[in-house]
């Protein structure tokens, strides 16, 4: 489902973030975010180095960086 927002937000010329738990807890999630094109992710101050390296590794595997 989250999917699938991400996809209708996008189609419409929306931008689209979330914020919450997963994607810090997770991140694979938070890749997973990044491959449906989600504009931006909110993460706990603790999880902020981690998680955003995760995402930097994804971003430059699907060629965005």
């Amino acid at each position: 489902m989250i999917a699938q927002v991400i996809a209708t937000c996008r189609a419409r010329g929306r931008k689209i973030g979330i914020c919450g738990q997963a994607p810090s807890d997770y991140p694979d999630f938070a890749q997973f975010l990044v491959e449906q094109g989600i504009n931006s992710i909110s993460l706990n101050p603790d999880t902020v180095l981690k998680t955003t390296l995760a995402i930097l590794e994804k971003e430059r595997a699907l060629g965005k960086t």
